[in-house]
């Protein structure tokens, strides 16, 4: 379900409410001093998923999953991972060729994440 932030004007605190998409409102009553909040786009704005996450329960494949941890990691540990996880192709095979053949060394690319 995704998660919105208010504000109190008279309260002076921001607060985070669940929605549905279509039970969504700009305006809420505060759950403190029952007065009108606006919606706190600054707040949203400033999360790494922006203002609409998806829960747990909500995530139903695992490109939702990979999506949100890969949202979550620094941009040197995606390297790092990668390097980890594809150092295979860079070592040296031990196997003899047969006579007359030779390998071809493939250049190192480098990620480009989303």
């Amino acid at each position: 379900m995704p998660s919105y932030t208010y504000f109190c004007a008279s309260c002076k605190k921001p607060f985070e409410l669940f929605f549905y998409f279509k039970d969504y409102k700009d305006t809420v009553d505060c759950q403190e001093c029952g007065k009108s909040c606006d919606r706190y786009y600054q707040e949203d704005m400033l999360s790494i998923n922006s203002s609409v996450r998806k829960s747990d329960t909500e995530l139903k494949t695992i490109g939702d999953l990979a999506k949100r941890n890969s949202d979550r990691m620094s941009e040197d540990h995606k390297q790092a991972l990668y390097e980890k996880h594809n150092s295979y192709k860079d070592q040296e095979s031990t196997k003899e060729l047969p006579t007359g053949m030779s390998r071809i060394k493939k250049p190192k690319k480098k990620i480009k994440w989303r």
